[in-house]
């Protein structure tokens, strides 16, 4: 087990949130102490929530203890994950047996929660020296006059757990980059760009409070993001966003933002060109607001894209909540600025919670406020084992946009609200739509 330098001087108070007391240690070991981090959560109203993390290489006994307030009951989320909490007055005492991420969460309390993040260890880190940006534990401000942290190609970047880089990491017009590390990307504008790039990985790092997306890949190929994780509470703070991308694995992630967490695009602004062979595994996605999963509005105009081969499989949806009926969906395709959005798959697919929205929500449209066109269409789509605890939400819709820009080919395989497989009948099936499967 690892437990990462907190930070230093004046910085130890400014990031602390002091809401819990946490605790961890090898079975039958010492208890030894973990740094409470502050992150802001939920744009609606934001909030102070908490966050830990280590490094652990087999099982971990953890202790969580509120330290304000009377406790009544106390929960652990994701279901996925298998831990089972014991409450003993204030204090949560439970097990963890491998590397996992989780949201611990007091008298149903989740604006206020703790979130833990246990690693697996981190890889050897090649130390400071050619080819190798380095940052080591303690504060990193962007040098005077410097907007970005820039990234050359053939480069390692190295973000040491304990460092807190204060800036935007831009990958551009580059090749062969890795971010790794458990370190943080604290407060940036934005948080990762990776733009007309190839061969890039982004292995480990938190990103804390970014201004904006926490990662934006634009006309970029051969692209991996492994267990990253993000916070966000405020306005176009979206998670993962991907436009003209291709070849992209996203494995082994959180996200809890106040916009889509993963949103998969055609073109947008100077990137141009179709997104195709994504997938996303292993996950889990928490929408303060907007969409957990959101795919194909924005396209190059006048130009006809194409999004395609697209997966989630094995993700947990911790929450979904948005008050705009067109920007609904804990899945979405909304198919606009004449892309055409075929062959994707939602998989071992687990929603625990939808304070406002619907299901999924597959539609060609024009969007008055951001189309240039309407999509030309989505085909050969495909649910398969998609649960949802069950709650009062709006009706999933499908919908074509016109006859033709149509929706061909839906297949709802044992997709259950409540424990009961949805039917046809639940479902808001509009205008233009062929070959919808529900069984």
């Amino acid at each position: 087990m690892r437990i990462h330098e907190p930070p230093a001087g004046k910085a130890f108070w400014s990031y602390l949130n002091d809401d819990f007391t946490v605790r961890v240690r090898i079975p039958g070991g010492v208890w030894r102490d973990l740094y409470e981090y502050d992150v802001k959560v939920d744009l609606d109203r934001p909030q102070d929530a908490s966050m830990v993390f280590f490094d652990i290489a087999g099982p971990v006994e953890v202790a969580v203890k509120k330290n304000n307030g009377d406790v009544r009951r106390v929960q652990v989320r994701p279901d996925s994950a298998g831990v089972r909490a014991k409450l003993v007055g204030n204090t949560a005492y439970f097990r963890l047996e491998k590397p996992t991420n989780i949201s611990v969460e007091f008298d149903g309390d989740r604006l206020h929660n703790l979130h833990l993040f246990a690693n697996a260890p981190e890889p050897e880190l090649p130390p400071p020296g050619p080819g190798v940006v380095y940052f080591g534990p303690g504060v990193h401000p962007l040098p005077e006059g410097q907007k970005t942290f820039r990234i050359p190609s053939n480069t390692i970047v190295v973000l040491a757990g304990g460092a807190l880089v204060q800036g935007n990491i831009e990958i551009r017009d580059a090749e062969n980059v890795r971010i790794v590390g458990h370190g943080i990307i604290d407060h940036p504008q934005e948080g990762i760009t990776i733009a007309n790039s190839r061969n890039v990985t982004v292995d480990g790092p938190i990103v804390l409070n970014p201004n904006h997306y926490t990662l934006l890949c634009g006309q970029s190929a051969g692209v991996t993001i492994r267990n990253l994780k993000s916070f966000s509470a405020a306005s176009w703070s979206d998670g993962l966003d991907f436009m003209s991308c291709s070849d992209v694995r996203v494995d082994g992630v959180f996200m809890r933002n106040s916009d889509d967490t993963i949103a998969i695009y055609g073109g947008r602004w100077d990137y141009k060109g179709d997104a195709r062979h994504y997938r996303i595994a292993n996950s889990i996605l928490w929408a303060d607001v907007a969409h957990p999963i959101n795919i194909g509005l924005h396209g190059t105009p006048d130009a006809a894209e194409v999004l395609e081969d697209i997966e989630f499989r094995n993700i947990d949806i911790l929450g979904h909540d948005e008050d705009d009926r067109d920007y609904q969906g804990a899945m979405a395709i909304t198919d606009g600025d004449n892309n055409l959005v075929r062959d994707v798959r939602f998989e071992d697919i687990r929603i625990d919670d939808i304070q406002e929205g619907m299901l999924f929500n597959f539609r060609a449209v024009f969007n008055a406020k951001y189309s240039h066109a309407p999509g030309r269409g989505i085909e050969n789509i495909t649910l398969r084992n998609v649960h949802f605890k069950g709650g009062d939400i709006n009706r999933p819709v499908i919908a074509g946009h016109s006859e033709d820009r149509r929706v061909r080919g839906v297949r709802i395989e044992n997709v259950t609200v409540g424990g009961k497989r949805i039917r046809r009948s639940d479902i808001d099936v509009g205008p233009f739509v062929d070959d919808l499967v529900v069984r």
